[in-house]
C-alpha cells in the first residue's frame, strides 16, 4: 500500500498519518531532506516503526518486498525508548499500574511513538497541524474544528500490521464516502425553504397545465364551432339543390321550391267530377300525390279538352262526362295525357256542401263576390264578399266553386273550384282512419274499382301534404281546337302527370269558324264553349262588320249540310238558319251570330 501522494505541484509529496473521527484520512507533507538517522541496533533491529527485513548480519530471510514490523528494543545508546506495551503509540504515558518515568527520545521529552514507523529514531517529523493537508480535488471537512479535532488519547494498538493496514483501507473508503456524502448533505437535509419550493414549483406546475388545458378546450371549441358551419353550409345548399332554388340547377318551368328529381318517378292519380245539380255543367280536376317528390297538385281540365271516344269520334271533355260516363271518360284521359288515372270521384254539389261541413269549413283566397243564388233580385245580397282568408261553408263553398261571372270564361269557374278544393284538402285529417271515416259519413256510392278506404288514404296523404305548403294548382293548357300543344303543356303533362299529350287528328272534328254579329262580345265565348262541349273544333272567325238580327249557318259542300244542321241545333238556332254558301278556308262550317242568339244559362 502506498500511503503517500504526490499533489503535482512543486514536487511535494503527503502521506497518511492517520483518520480523523469521521475515518477519513489525514495528511502531512513529508520534509524534502530527512533529518534523522537510523541509531545502530545491536540486535539488528530498528528502533520502533517499520522498515525492511534485512538479511546482512541476522543472517535472516529474504527481503520480502514490503516492510515487517520491527519489535523496539533498548538503545544502549539512549537512541530509543524501551517498548513500553501499554503505550503503543509513544504517548510516553504508561499503562494502568506503571508509575515509571516517560521515555524520552533523542528528539526531547514527550516524543510519541508511530505506529506508522514514524519513531523519533527515525528521522520522521511529529505530526503537528500545521503541516496536516487533505487530498487535492477532495472536499475538505464539514468545519475548521472538525478537521483539527484531537485524537483520542488511546486507541488499541492493532494485533498486527496487515489487520492495520486492512482497517486504515476500510477507513479511506469510509472516509471518501463520508465526503461524497458531506457534498450532498442538502438532500438528506430539507428545511423550511425547500418545502416552499416545492410547493411553489407545484403551483407554477399546476398552473401551466391549467393553461395548457385551456388552451386545449379552446382549440377542441373552435374546431367543433368549424364543423359546424361547415355541416350547416352543405347542409343549406343541399336543402337549396333539393327544392330547386339554386340558379342554373332547376328544371326549366319547374314551379320555385319545387324539388326537381330525375328518373322514374310515382304518381297516385284520381279524377273528380264536380256535378251542379242546380244548373246543367261539370266541372272536372285531377288530384295527383307524387309519392317520389313528395309533392301534391289539383290539375285544372277545362271541358273544351279535346277527347275521342270509343268509337273513334272526337269529343270534349264536358261530353265525354254526360255521355260516356266516369269509366269512358277516365280511359280517354289516360289516351290523351299519356297517365294513370287509379279512380274517378263524382262529387255532386249537395256531397261537396257536407264535405265541407264535416271537415269544419274552409278558407279561401276569394277572386269575386258572388250573388246568392237564391235571391229573385239579382245583385241585392251577397253570399261570398272579395278577400283573402274568406271563410266559406258548405253552401257558400259550392256557390264560389260553381260560380261563373258574365263574361268570364269556362276556366275562370274551374280555377274557384280548385282553390275550395285545396281549402277542403288543408281541413281534412292527415290521418288515414280519420280521412275514411269523413269519406264514410259522405254515404256516397263510389265508381268501382275506388273504395272508400282507398279514396280516405289517398285524401289523408294530400292532406298532409297541403298542411304542409307542399300543395299547389295547375290549369292545362289547351288550344282554341282543344287539342294539346306539346310545347305549352309540357309544364303539366310531363312534369306533373309524367305523361305525353297525345291529342285527337284535328281533321276528324267538325271545323266550325264563328263570326259575332249580335253586338254583344262576351257571346263569343259562349258560343264557343258550347261548340267544344258540342264535340266541333272552334276557329275564331271575329266579329261583324255590323249586327244583324238573324243568325246563320253556313256550308259549302253538301257532305257538310248534315254537319251544319248539327252546329245549329248545339247553339239553339233553328233549323232554317241552315244554308248552303262560301266558308272560309280551313273550316267545314261558317256560323254568323245574329241577335236572335239566345246563349244558354249558366
Amino acid at each position: 500500500m502506498n500511503d503517500r501522494y504526490d499533489a503535482g505541484y512543486g514536487g511535494d509529496q503527503y502521506e497518511i498519518v492517520g483518520y480523523d473521527e469521521y475515518g477519513r484520512p489525514v495528511y502531512q507533507q513529508v520534509p524534502t531532506q530527512p533529518t534523522a538517522q537510523q541509531h545502530y541496533d545491536p540486535y539488528g533491529r530498528q528502533g520502533y516503526g517499520y522498515a525492511p527485513q534485512d538479511t546482512g548480519d541476522s543472517g535472516g530471510a529474504a527481503d520480502t518486498g514490503r516492510q515487517q514490523p520491527v519489535a523496539p528494543a533498548y538503545d544502549p545508546y539512549g537512541g530509543a525508548p524501551a517498548y513500553n506495551p501499554y503505550d503503543p503509540y509513544g504517548t510516553g504515558t504508561q499503562g494502568a499500574g506503571s508509575t515509571g518515568p516517560q521515555e524520552t527520545g533523542p528528539q526531547g521529552a514527550g516524543t510519541a511513538y508511530d505506529p506508522y514507523g514514524q519513531a523519533a529514531t527515525s528521522g520522521q517529523q511529529p505530526r503537528v497541524a500545521e503541516q496536516t493537508a487533505y487530498i487535492p480535488q477532495q472536499a475538505g471537512p464539514a468545519g475548521e474544528a472538525r478537521a483539527h479535532a484531537p485524537q483520542e488519547a488511546e486507541e488499541p494498538a492493532p494485533p498486527r500490521e496487515q489487520d492495520a493496514q486492512g482497517e486504515r483501507g476500510d477507513q479511506g473508503e469510509r472516509g471518501e464516502r463520508g465526503d461524497q456524502d458531506d457534498q450532498f448533505a442538502f438532500a438528506e437535509e430539507p428545511d423550511g425553504d425547500s418545502e416552499d419550493v416545492i410547493d411553489w414549483l407545484k403551483f407554477t406546475e399546476n398552473r401551466t397545465e391549467r393553461r395548457e388545458e385551456a388552451r386545449r378546450r379552446a382549440r377542441s371549441r373552435v374546431v367543433a364551432l368549424v364543423v359546424v358551419l361547415a355541416l350547416v353550409a352543405v347542409g343549406g345548399v343541399g336543402y337549396l339543390w333539393y327544392a330547386g332554388m339554386l340558379p342554373g340547377l332547376s328544371a326549366p318551368g319547374a314551379k320555385k321550391g319545387a324539388a326537381t328529381v330525375t328518373g322514374a318517378q310515382k304518381r297516385d292519380v284520381i279524377v273528380v267530377h264536380l256535378h251542379n245539380t242546380g244548373k246543367d255543367g261539370t266541372s272536372t280536376v285531377l288530384l295527383v300525390d307524387n309519392t317520389t317528390t313528395k309533392r301534391g297538385t289539383v290539375v285544372l281540365l277545362p271541358n273544351s279538352l279535346a277527347l275521342t271516344d270509343d268509337s273513334g269520334t272526337t269529343t270534349t271533355l264536358a261530353k265525354s262526362v254526360d255521355e260516356d260516363g266516369s269509366s269512358g271518360t277516365r280511359d280517354q284521359l289516360n289516351t290523351v295525357l299519356g297517365t294513370d288515372i287509379q279512380g274517378t270521384w263524382r262529387l255532386d254539389t249537395p256531397y261537396l256542401q257536407n264535405l265541407v261541413e264535416l271537415v269544419g269549413n274552409i278558407e279561401v283566397d276569394t277572386n269575386a263576390d258572388v250573388p246568392d243564388p237564391d235571391t229573385k233580385k239579382k245583385g241585392t245580397t251577397l253570399l261570398v264578399h272579395q278577400g283573402k282568408g274568406q271563410t266559406l261553408s258548405g253552401k257558400t263553398a259550392v256557390a264560389y266553386a260553381t260560380y261563373r261571372a258574365a263574361g268570364e270564361s269556362q276556366n275562370a269557374q274551374l280555377e274557384r273550384f280548385g282553390q275550395v278544393m285545396q281549402g277542403v284538402l288543408r281541413k281534412m285529417s292527415s290521418d288515414p282512419t280519420g280521412a275514411t271515416t269523413t269519406v264514410q259519413t259522405l254515404a256516397q256510392i263510389l265508381d268501382p274499382p275506388l273504395t272508400d278506404k282507398d279514396l280516405g288514404t289517398f285524401l289523408a296523404r294530400l292532406a298532409d301534404l297541403a298542411k304542409g305548403g307542399d300543395s299547389g294548382t295547375a290549369l292545362l293548357p289547351v288550344q282554341t281546337d282543344g287539342t294539346i300543344s306539346a310545347q305549352t303543356s309540357d309544364s303539366v303533362v310531363k312534369e306533373i302527370l309524367g305523361g305525353t299529350a297525345k291529342s285527337p287528328d284535328a281533321g276528324s272534328a267538325v271545323r266550325v269558324s264563328l263570326q259575332n254579329a249580335t253586338g254583344v262580345k262576351d257571346d263569343t265565348e259562349k258560343a264557343r264553349v258550347v261548340l267544344l262541349n258540342g264535340g266541333f273544333t272552334f276557329l275564331d272567325g271575329g266579329t261583324a262588320s255590323g249586327a244583324q238580327a238573324v243568325s246563320k249557318v253556313v256550308y259549302s259542300d253538301a257532305a257538310d249540310k248534315e254537319n251544319a244542321s248539327e252546329v245549329a241545333k248545339t247553339l239553339g238556332l233553328s233549323a232554317g238558319a241552315v244554308t248552303k254558301g262560301t266558308v272560309s278556308s280551313g273550316a267545314d262550317v261558317l256560323v254568323v251570330l245574329g241577335q236572335d242568339y239566345r246563349p244558354a244559362a249558366s
